[in-house]
């Protein structure tokens, strides 16, 4: 499994791109929007000079990286050769299943169609396809470059050999990957979501400060950002 085709080129899509990219892999990163796709090799630029800064990477290993990224704006010419097709485009239910409609018609039989949403039902998705077995969720976490977790949702009909191929694939672009079943919110959002709504509930109702909620959280739970700044970052 070689060639990789990311669908969306935003915060996740290029991220994604990124990831594979710098461990070897060619990609082929499409969006409707060329000025889209040339901001993304943009940022994926500055991500590397980030690395590169820091001394984890070099500047061979940059250009080499960039160098495995191709853009397009056409789905049949990004997809054609597919080996796997990630979708990260937007978290609305009526654009993935026509992407998914598309591709079951465009890709090689064997190709894994694999979506990043964060709490679309996999089972949903694959059901437009006539291969719901090839069918999985790969929820990556923001920011992707930096991120160790992969969230691997196995819908109803995914068949056990494609859940350990992306389990093991997403192993060798230096992720932890977690498995999920294919029920609302998954894990991540599942847990997550309600902790959320019940910080903004407590300050609602004055049990605490925002900061004395985000403080308990950090230092008191072990939580890199309390709730109340998770939600900011996820709003702005």
């Amino acid at each position: 499994m070689k060639n990789i085709t990311v669908i969306g080129s935003g915060t996740m899509g290029n991220g994604i791109a990124h990831v594979f990219a710098q461990n070897n892999y060619t990609v082929n990163l499409i969006d409707v929007n060329e000025a889209a796709l040339n901001k993304a090799i943009e940022t994926i630029g500055k991500n590397l000079d980030r690395q590169v800064t820091k001394g984890t990477l070099t500047e061979a290993e940059k250009s080499s990286t960039l160098a495995n990224i191709s853009i397009f704006t056409n789905l049949k010419e990004a997809a054609t050769n597919a080996d796997l097709v990630i979708e990260a485009a937007s978290e609305n239910m009526a654009i993935k299943l026509d992407i998914f409609k598309q591709l079951d018609e465009i890709c090689p039989a064997d190709t894994i169609l694999a979506s990043n949403t964060s709490s679309i039902s996999i089972t949903k998705i694959a059901s437009v396809t006539k291969r719901p077995e090839q069918v999985i969720g790969m929820h990556f976490m923001n920011p992707v470059p930096v991120m160790k977790l992969v969230e691997i949702i196995n819908g109803f009909k995914t068949s056990k050999q494609v859940s350990e191929t992306i389990v093991n694939l997403s192993k060798t672009i230096g992720k932890v990957p977690a498995e999920a079943n294919d029920f609302p919110g998954f894990i991540a959002n599942r847990v997550l979501l309600p902790m959320i709504n019940e910080a903004i509930i407590s300050l609602q109702e004055g049990v605490g400060t925002v900061e004395s909620i985000d403080t308990v959280m950090k230092l008191g739970m072990a939580h890199p950002m309390g709730p109340l700044q998770l939600a900011d970052v996820w709003l702005y």
